[in-house]
Order: structure tokens, then C-alpha cells, then sequence
């Protein structure tokens, strides 16, 4: 997966040139923002095997390891479901919390907005809140990185498990809730049936994002704005292949939560393209970023991708961007988060500093 090349050379800024040996290193050093990420997809296989163990199923990394192949999307879904299988209660859910804490730290990310799968939880008779409260404590602990979690639910399962989780969200009143979400597969249900868990989720006051476009068309990313009134469009790669569409999210202002990698291991970009197959080379970020659309960069289920955030900016700077565009990226993770605006300013002003001593303005 994802073979490195060589990189290309970009103009020099500051101290630094964006060029082999020094991106990665540079990339890593670039504070970030993670907007995409789903807890239960951060699990390395190491921790599967340890997680299984606690409930008596013997596994070796390997085997862990074989799950996450590449496949297709139903597959990626299937390998979703095994996974969280072994999170059967709080202190599963505070350690994997904890690691990811850890791995957010390790790559410069000071705040991340986090996908928690909720329905899940739900389906297997779990109580979210005692979950919730030990993963939300365990990252606590980590310092150097905030985590704020959206409660997510699973599209494929019908709107009354969604409203569920809505109402959870709503209930619990926690100021780390950062939004409700849908994941999940979005053909599985009419974007129509979803309209009365948006519109209890608004009337809460709560944020408002959906997983749209990811496999679906670009009928799927304007339905899920104009129909259901979200805020952010997880993936939106669909509507590369509308221009009125891309027209429409750039003047809505409606940010893409983009995540190359993911579209490339679940067959999501190919099956878009119409291909058997679609490399990074194919990936519509750049042209996204220089048309204009609102786009952040994330790794969506790092560990099940095999993929980290820093990663995902190396393969953005070789689909060509160069390092004023990398740079103008990561802060639009900053700009497009669910935060207070005196909370997000403070987080800016982080980010500017840290650019600036790294030589990136």
C-alpha cells in the first residue's frame, strides 16, 4: 500500500525546501488538525491481539494484520464490524482512547474531532455514556492534544438506531461532543428517511456532519446539504464528477473531510472513476484545493489503511502541492472546526506560531 517515490522539488520557504529527505520530516513537524478519524479504525493490529485476549479469543498480529487487507468497501465495512467486536465495555474503549491520544501527539496534531461509532455500541446492548465518560477520561490523561468526539450512527441500520444516538448525544450536554455524524454504507438508506434525526439533532443545537459521496454520487453530497443541512461532507469525492456540484459546495461553503488513502484501500475512488483500480495520481484533492472547495486532509481509519495524518500530507505534496498549498491545508482543519471562535483563535495562533518557527510563511 501506498509505495513512496520520489518526491517532487517545491520552491524553498523559509529555512526549509520541501524535497527528499527533508518532507517528511517537515510534514511531521506541521501542527495539524484531524477533523476524519474514527476511533474504533485507529485499533493497530498489536492492540486487536490484546483487546482479544481480554475476551478470550487467541489471535497473532498477522492475523490481526490480515483483516485490514485492501478489499472492497463492503469489505472494509465487514472488517469494521469485526473489529469492534472485541470493544465489549469502558476500559476496551479507554484503551484504545488512549493510544490514539498518544499517536495524535506523536504527529504534531493538537486538536482532532473524533468519530465515535455509538450504534455500535447500542447494537451490542452497550450503555454509551459509561463508555463515553472512560474513553474521555483516558485522553484526558494524554497532555498535548484535545479530543472532541462526534457521536456517530450507522446509516445501513434505519433512521430509528440514528435517532437514538442523537438523542444520547443530546442527553449527555457534554461540551467534548463536538457533533452528530452518519457513517456507514450511504446507499443503505434514502438521505429523505434521515431528515427527522437532522432536524431533532439542529433543533438541540448540535453540529451536523454525514458521510456523503464517499461511494454516492454527487446527488448524495447536495441532498445531505439540502436536506438534511450538514455542516461538513465526510469524503465528498462524488462530486468531481459534477461541476454544478462543485460550484454549489464552494459557494455553500461546505468543507469536504478528504482522506486519499481510504478512497484508494476501499475502492471508493476507483469505483467512483468507474476503474478496477485508482492510484493517488487519480485522487481529486489538488484539483479540489485549487478549484477553490473547502477541503481538509485526514486518514479516516488510520490503522485499518495502514496510514498516519502525516502521511496523508506526504502523498498530498507528491498528488502536487507545494508547500504554501500544504501549509494553507492544514490550517483550513483549524478553520473548519466545531469550536467556539475565541477557543479556535487561540488554536490558530498556536498554529501560526509553530509555522513560523518551522520557516513555513
Amino acid at each position: 500500500m501506498g509505495q513512496r517515490g520520489p518526491a517532487t522539488t517545491s520552491a524553498p520557504v523559509g529555512a526549509y525546501t520541501l524535497n527528499t529527505p527533508s518532507i517528511e520530516q517537515l510534514l511531521a513537524a506541521l501542527p495539524k488538525a484531524e477533523l476524519h478519524v474514527h476511533l474504533e479504525g485507529s485499533i493497530e493490529p498489536a492492540t486487536v491481539v490484546e483487546l482479544a485476549a481480554r475476551h478470550g479469543v487467541s489471535l497473532t498480529v498477522e492475523e490481526a494484520a490480515a483483516r485490514y487487507a485492501p478489499g472492497t468497501f463492503d469489505q472494509f465495512i465487514e472488517a469494521f464490524i469485526w473489529v469492534t467486536s472485541f470493544l465489549r465495555g469502558p476500559e476496551d474503549y479507554a484503551l484504545i482512547s488512549r493510544r490514539f491520544a498518544e499517536s495524535m501527539r506523536r504527529q504534531n496534531v493538537l486538536y482532532a474531532e473524533v468519530t465515535l461509532s455509538i450504534g455500535i455500541m447500542f447494537r451490542r446492548n452497550q450503555d454509551p455514556a459509561v463508555n463515553f465518560a472512560a474513553l474521555r477520561e483516558a485522553a484526558l490523561q494524554v497532555p498535548g492534544v484535545r479530543l472532541r468526539w462526534i457521536f456517530d450512527a450507522v446509516r445501513q441500520w434505519g433512521a430509528g438506531p440514528a435517532m437514538e444516538v442523537a438523542r444520547i448525544a443530546a442527553e449527555l450536554r457534554s461540551p467534548d461532543i463536538a457533533a452528530f455524524g452518519i457513517g456507514g454504507d450511504e446507499l443503505g438508506l434514502p438521505t429523505s428517511e434521515l431528515r427527522p434525526v437532522y432536524e431533532y439533532v439542529a433543533s438541540q443545537g448540535m453540529h451536523r456532519l454525514i458521510h456523503a459521496g464517499e461511494i454516492g454520487g454527487p446527488e448524495s453530497v447536495r441532498e445531505a446539504v439540502e436536506i438534511l443541512g450538514a455542516e461538513r461532507i465526510g469524503h465528498g469525492i462524488g462530486v468531481m464528477r459534477d461541476e454544478r456540484t462543485m460550484d454549489f459546495i464552494a459557494a455553500r461553503g461546505i468543507p469536504l473531510e478528504v482522506c486519499p488513502t481510504s478512497n484508494l484501500r476501499t475502492g471508493a475512488l476507483a469505483r467512483q472513476l468507474g476503474r478496477k483500480t485508482a492510484g493517488y495520481e487519480q485522487h481529486p484533492l489538488a484539483s479540489f484545493f485549487r478549484r477553490g472547495l473547502p477541503v481538509t486532509l485526514s486518514s479516516d481509519d488510520p490503522a485499518m489503511f495502514e496510514t498516519t495524518v502525516n502521511d496523508e500530507y506526504v502523498h498530498a505534496h507528491r498528488m502536487g502541492l507545494n508547500s504554501v498549498d500544504l501549509v494553507r491545508l492544514a490550517e483550513a482543519s483549524f478553520h473548519h472546526a466545531f469550536l467556539p471562535e475565541a477557543e479556535k483563535a487561540v488554536l490558530l495562533d498556536e498554529f501560526h506560531s509553530r509555522t513560523a518557527a518551522l520557516g513555513l510563511v
